[in-house]
Protein backbone atom coordinates (compact mmCIF):
# COMPACT_ATOMS: atom_id res chain seq x y z
CA UNK A 1 0.00 0.00 0.00
CA UNK A 2 2.56 2.00 0.60
CA UNK A 3 3.98 2.09 -3.06
CA UNK A 4 0.71 3.21 -4.07
CA UNK A 5 0.44 5.82 -1.70
CA UNK A 6 3.66 7.25 -3.91
CA UNK A 7 1.95 6.55 -6.94
CA UNK A 8 -0.88 9.17 -5.99
CA UNK A 9 1.95 11.67 -4.51
CA UNK A 10 3.45 11.64 -8.00
CA UNK A 11 0.26 11.97 -9.82
CA UNK A 12 -1.52 14.52 -7.89
CA UNK A 13 1.81 16.63 -8.39
CA UNK A 14 1.42 16.26 -12.00
CA UNK A 15 -2.20 17.84 -12.15
CA UNK A 16 -1.09 20.57 -9.99
CA UNK A 17 1.27 21.54 -12.90
CA UNK A 18 -0.94 20.01 -15.71
CA UNK A 19 -4.70 21.22 -15.21
CA UNK A 20 -5.26 21.32 -19.11
CA UNK A 21 -5.33 25.21 -20.38
CA UNK A 22 -7.97 25.82 -23.25
CA UNK A 23 -4.77 26.05 -25.65
CA UNK A 24 -4.31 22.32 -25.40
CA UNK A 25 -1.81 21.10 -28.83
CA UNK A 26 -2.69 17.58 -29.83
CA UNK A 27 0.22 16.20 -32.44
CA UNK A 28 -1.37 12.80 -34.10
CA UNK A 29 0.48 10.16 -35.39
CA UNK A 30 1.03 6.77 -36.18
CA UNK A 31 3.75 4.32 -34.77
CA UNK A 32 3.20 0.85 -36.36
CA UNK A 33 3.89 0.82 -39.81
CA UNK A 34 5.36 -1.44 -42.83
CA UNK A 35 6.98 -0.77 -46.22
CA UNK A 36 9.57 -2.82 -48.39
CA UNK A 37 11.97 -2.94 -45.69
CA UNK A 38 10.22 -5.90 -44.66
CA UNK A 39 6.33 -6.94 -44.98
CA UNK A 40 4.94 -4.04 -46.22
CA UNK A 41 3.83 -3.14 -50.03
CA UNK A 42 5.62 0.25 -50.79
CA UNK A 43 8.50 2.57 -50.56
CA UNK A 44 9.09 4.10 -47.47
CA UNK A 45 8.79 7.66 -49.08
CA UNK A 46 5.33 7.01 -50.85
CA UNK A 47 3.81 5.85 -47.09
CA UNK A 48 5.35 8.35 -45.43
CA UNK A 49 4.37 10.65 -47.90
CA UNK A 50 0.51 9.57 -47.26
CA UNK A 51 0.35 10.71 -43.83
CA UNK A 52 1.75 14.19 -43.94
CA UNK A 53 -0.92 14.45 -46.94
CA UNK A 54 -3.54 13.03 -44.49
CA UNK A 55 -2.93 15.17 -41.46
CA UNK A 56 -0.51 13.14 -39.49
CA UNK A 57 2.17 15.23 -37.33
CA UNK A 58 4.45 12.42 -36.89
CA UNK A 59 5.20 8.60 -37.87
CA UNK A 60 7.11 5.84 -37.09
CA UNK A 61 8.22 2.98 -39.98
CA UNK A 62 8.70 0.07 -37.94
CA UNK A 63 9.68 -2.93 -39.87
CA UNK A 64 10.38 -6.12 -38.52
CA UNK A 65 13.80 -6.66 -37.35
CA UNK A 66 15.75 -4.10 -39.43
CA UNK A 67 15.62 -0.46 -38.56
CA UNK A 68 16.58 0.89 -42.40
CA UNK A 69 20.22 1.32 -42.47
CA UNK A 70 21.75 -1.11 -44.69
CA UNK A 71 22.34 -0.86 -48.64
CA UNK A 72 19.33 -2.92 -49.71
CA UNK A 73 18.08 -3.70 -53.30
CA UNK A 74 14.36 -4.75 -53.69
CA UNK A 75 13.25 -6.73 -56.49
CA UNK A 76 9.69 -6.06 -58.03
CA UNK A 77 7.21 -8.84 -57.94
CA UNK A 78 4.70 -9.49 -60.40
CA UNK A 79 2.20 -7.85 -58.12
CA UNK A 80 4.31 -4.97 -57.22
CA UNK A 81 4.03 -4.51 -61.01
CA UNK A 82 0.69 -4.89 -60.92
CA UNK A 83 0.44 -2.56 -58.63
CA UNK A 84 2.08 0.09 -60.88
CA UNK A 85 4.27 0.98 -57.17
CA UNK A 86 7.24 1.83 -59.50
CA UNK A 87 5.70 4.38 -61.25
CA UNK A 88 3.64 6.37 -58.45
CA UNK A 89 7.08 6.08 -57.30
CA UNK A 90 8.80 8.11 -60.03
CA UNK A 91 5.77 10.16 -60.27
CA UNK A 92 6.16 11.47 -56.84
CA UNK A 93 9.98 11.45 -56.08
CA UNK A 94 11.39 11.28 -59.79
CA UNK A 95 15.26 10.99 -60.38
CA UNK A 96 15.15 10.63 -56.39
CA UNK A 97 14.55 6.75 -57.46
CA UNK A 98 17.02 4.51 -58.32
CA UNK A 99 17.03 1.16 -60.53
CA UNK A 100 18.81 -1.20 -61.73
CA UNK A 101 17.66 -4.13 -64.24
CA UNK A 102 19.31 -7.22 -65.71
CA UNK A 103 18.34 -9.91 -67.94
CA UNK A 104 15.10 -10.93 -65.52
CA UNK A 105 14.55 -8.59 -63.30
CA UNK A 106 14.21 -4.68 -61.99
CA UNK A 107 14.97 -3.57 -58.72
CA UNK A 108 14.69 -0.18 -56.78
CA UNK A 109 17.28 0.99 -54.40
CA UNK A 110 15.55 1.40 -50.80
CA UNK A 111 16.50 4.52 -49.31
CA UNK A 112 17.68 4.16 -45.68
CA UNK A 113 15.96 6.12 -42.80
CA UNK A 114 18.30 8.67 -42.42
CA UNK A 115 17.80 9.51 -46.74
CA UNK A 116 13.99 9.57 -46.08
CA UNK A 117 14.05 11.04 -43.11
CA UNK A 118 16.22 14.35 -44.65
CA UNK A 119 13.79 14.05 -47.63
CA UNK A 120 10.54 14.56 -46.00
CA UNK A 121 10.83 15.34 -42.39
CA UNK A 122 9.60 19.16 -41.93
CA UNK A 123 10.87 21.12 -38.99
CA UNK A 124 7.76 21.91 -36.37
CA UNK A 125 5.54 20.44 -39.02
CA UNK A 126 6.15 16.64 -39.99
CA UNK A 127 8.82 14.71 -37.70
CA UNK A 128 9.77 10.82 -38.79
CA UNK A 129 10.74 8.73 -35.76
CA UNK A 130 13.51 5.37 -36.03
CA UNK A 131 11.26 2.54 -35.39
CA UNK A 132 11.91 -1.53 -35.08
CA UNK A 133 9.26 -3.83 -34.77
CA UNK A 134 11.72 -6.86 -32.70
CA UNK A 135 10.09 -9.57 -34.03
CA UNK A 136 10.29 -12.62 -32.07
CA UNK A 137 7.63 -15.84 -30.92
CA UNK A 138 7.84 -18.95 -28.42
CA UNK A 139 6.56 -22.37 -29.39
CA UNK A 140 4.98 -20.67 -32.63
CA UNK A 141 3.36 -17.86 -30.58
CA UNK A 142 3.99 -14.53 -32.37
CA UNK A 143 5.51 -11.77 -29.98
CA UNK A 144 6.54 -8.24 -31.61
CA UNK A 145 7.29 -5.53 -29.62
CA UNK A 146 7.53 -1.90 -31.16
CA UNK A 147 10.57 0.20 -30.36
CA UNK A 148 10.20 3.74 -30.94
CA UNK A 149 13.09 6.40 -30.63
CA UNK A 150 15.31 3.39 -31.43
CA UNK A 151 18.97 3.67 -31.77
CA UNK A 152 20.48 0.42 -32.66
CA UNK A 153 19.09 -2.82 -34.06
CA UNK A 154 17.77 -5.14 -31.72
CA UNK A 155 18.02 -8.73 -32.67
CA UNK A 156 14.80 -10.79 -31.72
CA UNK A 157 15.37 -12.85 -28.40
CA UNK A 158 15.06 -16.79 -27.99
CA UNK A 159 14.05 -17.56 -24.09
CA UNK A 160 12.19 -20.28 -22.36
CA UNK A 161 8.79 -18.50 -22.29
CA UNK A 162 6.54 -16.01 -23.85
CA UNK A 163 6.76 -13.69 -20.61
CA UNK A 164 11.18 -14.33 -20.76
CA UNK A 165 10.88 -13.48 -24.38
CA UNK A 166 9.04 -10.30 -23.74
CA UNK A 167 11.14 -8.81 -20.85
CA UNK A 168 14.58 -9.71 -22.18
CA UNK A 169 13.50 -7.54 -25.32
CA UNK A 170 12.20 -4.56 -22.94
CA UNK A 171 15.22 -5.05 -20.66
CA UNK A 172 17.53 -4.72 -23.62
CA UNK A 173 15.69 -1.25 -24.78
CA UNK A 174 16.00 0.11 -21.47
CA UNK A 175 19.95 -1.17 -21.69
CA UNK A 176 19.75 0.99 -24.89
CA UNK A 177 18.27 3.87 -23.28
CA UNK A 178 20.24 4.08 -20.44
CA UNK A 179 23.22 3.77 -22.12
CA UNK A 180 22.85 6.29 -24.80
CA UNK A 181 21.10 8.68 -22.81
CA UNK A 182 18.35 8.86 -25.45
CA UNK A 183 14.39 9.13 -25.11
CA UNK A 184 13.20 5.65 -26.42
CA UNK A 185 10.18 2.94 -25.23
CA UNK A 186 9.06 0.02 -26.00
CA UNK A 187 5.09 -0.97 -26.82
CA UNK A 188 3.52 -4.70 -26.83
CA UNK A 189 2.07 -5.09 -30.22
CA UNK A 190 -1.30 -7.17 -30.97
CA UNK A 191 -1.21 -9.25 -28.07
CA UNK A 192 -4.23 -10.86 -29.78
CA UNK A 193 -2.36 -11.65 -32.76
CA UNK A 194 -2.43 -15.37 -32.92
CA UNK A 195 -3.18 -15.55 -29.06
CA UNK A 196 0.36 -15.29 -28.79
CA UNK A 197 0.77 -12.99 -25.29
CA UNK A 198 -2.01 -14.02 -22.59
CA UNK A 199 -2.91 -11.27 -19.65
CA UNK A 200 -1.40 -13.43 -17.40
CA UNK A 201 1.89 -13.13 -19.52
CA UNK A 202 1.28 -9.01 -19.32
CA UNK A 203 1.03 -9.00 -15.85
CA UNK A 204 4.45 -10.85 -15.36
CA UNK A 205 6.06 -8.27 -16.76
CA UNK A 206 8.41 -5.09 -15.34
CA UNK A 207 8.99 -1.59 -17.24
CA UNK A 208 6.32 -2.04 -19.60
CA UNK A 209 4.34 1.29 -19.68
CA UNK A 210 2.63 0.92 -23.38
CA UNK A 211 0.96 -1.76 -25.26
CA UNK A 212 -1.61 -1.45 -28.14
CA UNK A 213 -5.09 -1.80 -27.13
CA UNK A 214 -6.55 -1.27 -30.54
CA UNK A 215 -4.43 -2.45 -33.91
CA UNK A 216 -5.90 -1.73 -37.44
CA UNK A 217 -4.72 -5.39 -38.82
CA UNK A 218 -7.50 -7.43 -40.05
CA UNK A 219 -5.69 -10.89 -38.25
CA UNK A 220 -5.53 -9.28 -35.33
CA UNK A 221 -8.34 -10.10 -32.45
CA UNK A 222 -8.68 -7.32 -30.91
CA UNK A 223 -12.26 -8.04 -29.24
CA UNK A 224 -11.01 -11.59 -28.17
CA UNK A 225 -13.39 -14.53 -28.54
CA UNK A 226 -15.31 -16.76 -25.66
CA UNK A 227 -11.39 -18.06 -24.32
CA UNK A 228 -9.39 -15.15 -24.89
CA UNK A 229 -10.34 -11.85 -23.35
CA UNK A 230 -10.63 -8.56 -25.37
CA UNK A 231 -7.21 -6.16 -25.60
CA UNK A 232 -9.39 -3.42 -23.90
CA UNK A 233 -10.20 -6.43 -20.93
CA UNK A 234 -6.55 -6.81 -20.71
CA UNK A 235 -6.05 -3.79 -19.94
CA UNK A 236 -8.13 -3.30 -17.22
CA UNK A 237 -6.65 -6.30 -15.66
CA UNK A 238 -3.30 -6.17 -16.26
CA UNK A 239 -3.86 -2.16 -14.62
CA UNK A 240 -5.44 -3.71 -11.43
CA UNK A 241 -2.57 -5.81 -10.83
CA UNK A 242 -0.20 -3.30 -11.77
CA UNK A 243 -1.90 -0.88 -9.23
CA UNK A 244 -1.93 -3.88 -6.63
CA UNK A 245 1.90 -4.69 -7.11
CA UNK A 246 3.04 -1.11 -6.90
CA UNK A 247 4.31 -0.70 -10.05
CA UNK A 248 3.13 1.67 -13.06
CA UNK A 249 0.19 1.83 -15.23
CA UNK A 250 -0.03 0.77 -18.58
CA UNK A 251 -1.15 3.07 -21.10
CA UNK A 252 -2.76 1.91 -23.92
CA UNK A 253 -2.43 2.94 -28.22
CA UNK A 254 -3.50 2.76 -31.43
CA UNK A 255 -2.00 1.85 -34.38
CA UNK A 256 -2.78 0.93 -38.24
CA UNK A 257 0.17 -1.66 -38.21
CA UNK A 258 -0.48 -0.74 -42.23
CA UNK A 259 1.05 -3.24 -44.89
CA UNK A 260 -1.57 -2.07 -47.52
CA UNK A 261 -1.55 1.09 -49.69
CA UNK A 262 -2.75 0.18 -52.72
CA UNK A 263 -6.24 -0.87 -52.02
CA UNK A 264 -8.39 -0.04 -49.88
CA UNK A 265 -10.64 -2.91 -48.56
CA UNK A 266 -11.57 -5.07 -45.20
CA UNK A 267 -9.28 -7.61 -45.79
CA UNK A 268 -5.76 -5.99 -45.67
CA UNK A 269 -4.31 -3.92 -43.04
CA UNK A 270 -4.44 -0.27 -44.80
CA UNK A 271 -3.83 3.13 -43.39
CA UNK A 272 -6.11 5.45 -41.00
CA UNK A 273 -7.62 3.17 -38.79
CA UNK A 274 -5.84 3.71 -35.60
CA UNK A 275 -3.75 6.77 -33.82
CA UNK A 276 -2.72 8.34 -30.98
CA UNK A 277 -3.19 11.99 -30.21
CA UNK A 278 -0.27 13.39 -27.95
CA UNK A 279 -0.43 16.59 -25.81
CA UNK A 280 2.95 18.00 -26.93
CA UNK A 281 3.26 21.87 -27.89
CA UNK A 282 6.46 20.78 -29.09
CA UNK A 283 6.92 18.42 -32.28
CA UNK A 284 10.07 16.91 -30.93
CA UNK A 285 10.82 13.05 -30.42
CA UNK A 286 11.92 13.76 -26.71
CA UNK A 287 8.67 15.83 -26.31
CA UNK A 288 6.47 13.90 -27.47
CA UNK A 289 7.96 10.08 -25.62
CA UNK A 290 7.74 12.42 -22.20
CA UNK A 291 4.40 13.37 -22.79
CA UNK A 292 3.16 9.72 -23.19
CA UNK A 293 5.34 8.23 -20.63
CA UNK A 294 3.12 11.05 -18.57
CA UNK A 295 -0.22 9.59 -20.15
CA UNK A 296 -0.48 12.66 -21.46
CA UNK A 297 -2.34 11.07 -24.96
CA UNK A 298 -5.00 9.55 -26.03
CA UNK A 299 -5.81 6.72 -28.63
CA UNK A 300 -7.98 6.65 -31.34
CA UNK A 301 -10.11 5.18 -34.54
CA UNK A 302 -11.94 8.43 -35.45
CA UNK A 303 -12.72 10.57 -32.99
CA UNK A 304 -11.26 13.56 -31.60
CA UNK A 305 -11.23 15.14 -28.38
CA UNK A 306 -11.88 18.88 -28.34
CA UNK A 307 -11.15 19.52 -24.72
CA UNK A 308 -9.81 17.43 -21.62
CA UNK A 309 -9.26 18.31 -18.45
CA UNK A 310 -7.95 16.58 -15.15
CA UNK A 311 -8.37 18.37 -11.79
CA UNK A 312 -7.84 16.84 -8.06
CA UNK A 313 -11.12 16.33 -8.07
CA UNK A 314 -12.69 15.25 -11.35
CA UNK A 315 -12.43 14.51 -15.38
CA UNK A 316 -14.08 16.99 -17.68
CA UNK A 317 -13.89 15.55 -21.64
CA UNK A 318 -15.65 16.83 -24.52
CA UNK A 319 -15.58 15.94 -28.15
CA UNK A 320 -15.37 17.61 -31.39
CA UNK A 321 -18.72 15.90 -33.27
CA UNK A 322 -19.41 14.96 -36.39
CA UNK A 323 -22.97 15.64 -38.19
CA UNK A 324 -25.39 13.03 -37.70
CA UNK A 325 -22.92 11.30 -34.87
CA UNK A 326 -24.35 10.20 -31.97
CA UNK A 327 -21.81 9.74 -28.92
CA UNK A 328 -21.60 8.13 -25.82
CA UNK A 329 -19.21 8.94 -23.01
CA UNK A 330 -18.22 6.13 -20.63
CA UNK A 331 -16.29 6.75 -17.75
CA UNK A 332 -14.22 3.41 -16.33
CA UNK A 333 -12.50 2.81 -12.85
CA UNK A 334 -11.26 0.77 -10.72
CA UNK A 335 -12.47 0.98 -6.97
CA UNK A 336 -10.98 0.26 -3.88
CA UNK A 337 -11.88 -3.71 -2.61
CA UNK A 338 -13.36 -4.06 -6.30
CA UNK A 339 -12.70 -7.01 -8.96
CA UNK A 340 -13.00 -5.54 -12.00
CA UNK A 341 -12.89 -1.99 -13.83
CA UNK A 342 -16.13 -1.16 -14.00
CA UNK A 343 -18.76 2.00 -15.48
CA UNK A 344 -18.75 4.70 -13.32
CA UNK A 345 -20.66 6.90 -14.90
CA UNK A 346 -22.23 6.44 -19.03
CA UNK A 347 -22.85 10.08 -20.63
CA UNK A 348 -25.08 9.75 -24.04
CA UNK A 349 -23.64 13.20 -25.30
CA UNK A 350 -20.57 15.02 -26.62
CA UNK A 351 -19.14 16.33 -23.44
CA UNK A 352 -19.63 14.95 -19.42
CA UNK A 353 -17.51 15.51 -16.61
CA UNK A 354 -16.78 12.64 -13.64
CA UNK A 355 -16.09 13.50 -9.93
CA UNK A 356 -13.74 11.56 -8.11
CA UNK A 357 -15.12 9.31 -5.38
CA UNK A 358 -13.61 8.59 -2.78
CA UNK A 359 -13.06 4.58 -3.16
CA UNK A 360 -11.74 5.15 -6.82
CA UNK A 361 -8.62 4.15 -7.46
CA UNK A 362 -7.81 5.11 -11.32
CA UNK A 363 -10.34 6.03 -13.68
CA UNK A 364 -10.13 6.29 -17.75
CA UNK A 365 -12.55 7.40 -20.32
CA UNK A 366 -13.97 5.32 -23.30
CA UNK A 367 -16.17 7.00 -26.42
CA UNK A 368 -17.92 5.01 -28.26
CA UNK A 369 -19.72 6.55 -31.64
CA UNK A 370 -21.78 5.35 -34.26
CA UNK A 371 -20.20 6.39 -36.82
CA UNK A 372 -18.99 3.42 -39.15
CA UNK A 373 -14.89 3.86 -39.82
CA UNK A 374 -13.56 5.58 -42.86
CA UNK A 375 -12.16 1.89 -43.71
CA UNK A 376 -13.00 -0.75 -41.06
CA UNK A 377 -11.11 -3.71 -40.85
CA UNK A 378 -14.21 -5.53 -40.89
CA UNK A 379 -17.37 -3.67 -41.27
CA UNK A 380 -19.39 -3.17 -38.30
CA UNK A 381 -16.37 -1.24 -36.28
CA UNK A 382 -16.98 2.44 -35.46
CA UNK A 383 -14.81 4.86 -34.38
CA UNK A 384 -13.85 5.08 -30.63
CA UNK A 385 -11.35 6.83 -28.32
CA UNK A 386 -9.77 6.05 -25.38
CA UNK A 387 -7.91 8.50 -22.88
CA UNK A 388 -5.13 6.64 -20.53
CA UNK A 389 -6.23 5.66 -16.98
CA UNK A 390 -5.28 8.28 -14.02
CA UNK A 391 -4.48 7.63 -10.02
CA UNK A 392 -6.86 9.56 -7.89
CA UNK A 393 -7.73 8.95 -4.59
CA UNK A 394 -10.18 11.56 -2.06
Amino acid sequence: MRKIVSLFIVFFLYVSCNSNSENQQWQKGNLHTHSFWSDGNDFPEMIIQWYKNHDYQFIALSDHNTIAEDKRWYQLSKKDLENKVLEKYVDAFGSWVETKKDSLNLSVRLKTFDEYRSKLEEPDRFLIIRSEEVTSSFENKPIHINVTNIQEKIEPVKASSVVEVMQKTLDLVHAQRKRLGIPMFAHINHPNFGYGISTEDMKNLNGERFFEVYNGHPAVHNAGNEEYDSTEIMWDLINIHYLQQGKPLLYGIATDDSHHYHNFTADLSNTGRGWVMVKSKTLETGSLIDAMEKGDFYASTGITIKKYEVTKNQISIEVKPEHDVNYEILFLGYKNGGEVVETLKRVPDTKGTYNFEENDLFVRVKINSDAIKDSPPNTKETKQAWTQPILTSK
